[in-house]
């Protein structure tokens, strides 16, 4: 790891680490966006930056509040930054030829993805995409992101094998999507966020059967999940 400092950060008060968000840094070179994360008058920042070959440079200290998620809910979490620790991944994003993650890279997310889990107790449903929090934004870390490898290790919740359609209403599709996390209040918006994660292969914000049988399954999965944490 390689200690990059940052100068944009500030307190987070009394807010303990809740939340993991990923971003992709969408620039065109992994110096473009080093310099961007580390330039005061930018202010913006993270906690840590992923390089291509997998080299992890750490800007922010993780006891200090990073600026990486701006305008933002999850959950019913407001101060994003507040409560995150924030990731950004080398990619040049949509704006400037979106590519896979190479696998180095993602090895390198996630080890840290489980160092930052293990050290502030964040559940799988706590590690989300810029585009699950702020859909009417952002799209990052996109399409391409390998959620299957995070959720393969426990880390995260990714792409399932959906059960059947339960039938929703469209009013209750949207408040079944509220309840796993999103702000609905654009509701084409977080329906895309949704599918570009976890149906990724069309992304068209329209509510269909596959699209709420997927939600149900993540539902479910998660209540079985916390009844057998419990246990």
């Amino acid at each position: 790891m390689i200690d990059c400092p940052s100068p944009n950060h500030d307190d987070r008060g009394a807010t303990p680490v809740s939340m993991i968000v990923l971003h992709y840094t969408g620039m065109e070179s992994a110096d473009a966006a080093l310099q961007r994360l580390t330039d005061a008058e930018a202010k913006v920042s993270s906690h840590y930056m992923v390089a291509e070959d997998g080299t992890v440079m750490r800007l922010v200290d993780e006891g200090r509040r990073a600026w990486h998620a701006g305008r933002s809910y999850w959950r019913g979490i407001t101060d994003v930054n507040a409560a995150s620790v924030g990731i950004e991944i080398v990619n040049p994003g949509h704006e400037h030829g979106y590519i896979p993650f190479a696998g180095p890279q993602m090895g390198a997310v996630l080890r840290l993805t489980t160092e930052i889990a293990r050290r502030h107790a964040v559940k799988p449903a706590m590690v989300v995409g810029h585009s699950d929090i702020a859909p009417t934004r952002k799209q990052d870390p996109g399409e391409l992101f390998d959620w299957a490898l995070l959720a393969k290790n426990g880390l995260a919740y990714g792409p399932v094998k959906p059960i059947a359609d339960p039938h929703w209403t469209d009013g209750g599709t949207l408040q079944a999507l509220n309840r796993f996390g999103y702000d609905v209040t654009d509701a084409p918006a977080a329906l895309r966020a949704f599918q570009r994660r976890f149906r990724p292969g069309r992304i068209d914000g329209l509510i269909d059967g596959e699209t709420r049988a997927i939600l149900l399954t993540l539902l479910i999965n998660e209540e079985r999940d916390a009844k057998a944490a419990q246990a």
